[in-house]
Parts: C-alpha cells; sequence; structure tokens
C-alpha cells in the first residue's frame, strides 16, 4: 500500500509541476501515472549504473553532477512516456530539482533519493 501512495503522490507531483513550468507537458493525469512509474523504475535500473560509470566527475564536481544525471534520467523518461514531454536540458534540471524538492517535502526526507 505504502508503494501505491508514493505512485500517486510522484504523479501528483507531476502533474503539478507540469502544469508549473511551460517546458514540460503532460496530456492527462494517466499520464502522469504513467510517467511516475517510468521515473521509479529508470531510478532502480538505470540511475545507479550512471552514477557507477560517473564517479570520477561527480568527485571533481563535489557531487553536483548528480544533478545532471537526474537531469538526464527525466530526459529519457520523456522519451519512453507518449504523453509526456520534455523541452529540453534546463527544464528537465529544473522539474528534477522541483519534484525532488516537493517529494521530500511531501513523503520525508528519504523519499527525496527515490526520485
Amino acid at each position: 500500500m505504502n508503494l501505491f501512495v508514493k505512485l500517486i503522490v510522484n504523479a501528483v507531483i507531476v502533474y503539478l509541476l507540469a502544469w508549473l513550468l511551460p517546458g514540460i507537458g503532460v496530456e492527462s493525469f494517466w499520464s502522469a501515472i504513467i510517467v511516475a512509474f517510468v521515473l521509479g523504475i529508470l531510478n532502480i535500473f538505470i540511475k545507479p549504473l550512471l552514477v557507477l560509470f560517473t564517479i570520477p566527475v561527480t568527485i571533481i564536481t563535489l557531487g553536483l553532477f548528480i544533478l545532471v544525471i537526474d537531469a538526464v534520467i527525466i530526459l529519457i523518461a520523456g522519451s519512453f512516456v507518449d504523453g509526456f514531454a520534455v523541452n529540453g536540458f534546463w527544464w528537465a534540471l529544473l522539474f528534477s530539482l522541483c519534484m525532488s524538492f516537493l517529494n521530500a517535502a511531501f513523503m520525508g526526507k528519504d523519499s527525496a533519493e527515490e526520485i
């Protein structure tokens, strides 16, 4: 049940951010649910690999390169989900930052790492 609640909260955050940010588009709430699910899957399987391959760059940038990885994950999700559009890297970065902040605000600090 906890996983379902997290999925719905993430979908609401995706839908809200798509409404607020002009560079992000979501066709419907159903698309937002799919985006939340795809982001979860990408964060489980792809993000650890990207972090592992970019350890030297992440160390040199004092961890700030993780923000770039998060933006890349958002762009990958945008290419997988038909009802979700991201208009460039900077919008993906802003979306990722806002999503992390809102996720931490609504579900606690441990949930921000799952984005």
